[in-house]
């Protein structure tokens, strides 16, 4: 009998020996299961995924690098338009990087201002899928008279609010009797610029001046005078193309950039008023340059001014200019005219005394 609780009371011993033991293996187990969902499990040298929340990233692609005139530590300025952060939902969504490098970079601006540096622009719908006009348009305004504009900048007005392209030909929108005076430059002729910029000093006029890359390339005090002195220095595209609605949307990308970033690298300058060659443009071309950053500048008073070996008489040009005057005009000289120069002043002293004032494209207060 002694021998049978013996061996009975050995069995329970057993049983509660194994138990025991059991239950220590569990509990260590458990414990690393829990030590393990509290860390993360490294999958490669660079990524890690904790393992309670596996997910998969899908970084954007990096932006190219862009070169720069100033140290490291400098920002540059965000592009004008920027690649897609999603991929396209639609064909015409696909967008293509032009670049423009400007032919020189001075370790020192023409104006002492600080370097920008060059950027690309990013152009969507680059082989234009959503077709968009691309039927030349040249530009026509009519000739104003009694003070008041042409039908024709009326209507061009109109339709470029209706498209919500960033354009002006006529300010319709200021109360008041203001002129918006501009030039454009693409080419240097006897110094005549400067002559104008006396004038424009004289009168405390601020204007704008649209050049091309070669007359800022080539007239770079006049340039450099323009900035300093407050005026605006517009973008007459790089080549000054005869049809640049007959251009692909890349190509035209790249004519405003070429001045675009000749201006950041050499003057530390941002442009962002651009006037077509020629006023030669297309529904296509005017959603590009709004698409990049820049507003279009047409006009509504001109004259045939721009060949200086064919210049009207001082007088005749002066009383065709008087007579083409209504509140919220774009008026078009060129700097080329040796007219023009002369007869500035005079056109100014009468504008102000006819009750006008001359605003800066900026005050503008459609853009």
């Amino acid at each position: 009998m002694k021998q049978k609780v013996c061996f009975m009371l050995a069995a329970l011993l057993l049983l509660a020996l194994i138990a025991v033991a059991t239950r220590q293996f569990v509990v260590t187990d458990a414990s690393k299961e829990a030590s393990t969902l509290n860390s993360e499990v490294t999958t490669s040298p660079s990524e890690t995924i904790p393992v309670t929340a596996p997910s998969v990233t899908h970084p954007s692609a990096p932006l190219p690098t862009v070169p720069s005139i100033l140290p490291p530590t400098v920002l540059p300025t965000i592009p004008s338009s920027v690649p897609p952060t999603v991929p396209p939902t639609e064909p015409w969504e696909n967008v293509r990087m032009v670049t423009h490098d400007p032919q020189r970079i001075l370790e020192q601006t023409y104006t002492g201002l600080p370097g920008l540096p060059c950027i690309p622009y990013y152009v969507t719908d680059p082989d234009n899928l959503r077709n968009l006009k691309t039927q030349r348009v040249n530009f026509s305004f009519g000739v104003a008279s009694n003070g008041r504009p042409n039908q024709i900048t009326v209507n061009n007005q109109a339709y470029f609010d209706r498209l919500g392209f960033d354009t002006l030909t006529w300010d319709n929108r200021t109360q008041g009797k203001v002129l918006y005076l501009t030039f454009d430059c693409g080419y240097e002729y006897k110094n005549l610029a400067a002559e104008i910029l006396d004038t424009l000093d004289e009168k405390n006029v601020s204007a704008a001046f649209f050049c091309t890359l070669h007359y800022l390339h080539s007239s770079t005090k006049n340039v450099t005078r323009m900035i300093l002195d407050g005026h605006i220095v517009g973008n007459h595209s790089a080549t000054h193309p005869s049809d640049p609605s007959a251009l692909s949307r890349e190509t035209l990308a790249w004519e405003a950039l070429g001045v675009h970033n000749y201006l950041r690298a050499n003057y530390g300058y941002e442009s962002r008023y651009f006037r077509f060659p020629a006023g030669v443009y297309s529904e296509n071309a005017l959603e590009l340059i709004s698409s990049v950053g820049y507003r279009s500048v047409f006009w509504s008073i001109a004259y045939a001014d721009w060949d200086p070996a064919n210049q009207p008489d001082k007088n005749v040009a002066l009383d065709t200019l008087k007579s083409r005057l209504h509140p919220g005009a774009v008026i078009l000289l060129h700097a080329t005219s040796p007219v023009n120069a002369e007869i500035l002043g005079e056109f100014i002293d009468y504008c102000r005394s006819e009750g006008y004032e001359f605003n800066s494209l900026d005050a503008y207060p459609n853009w």
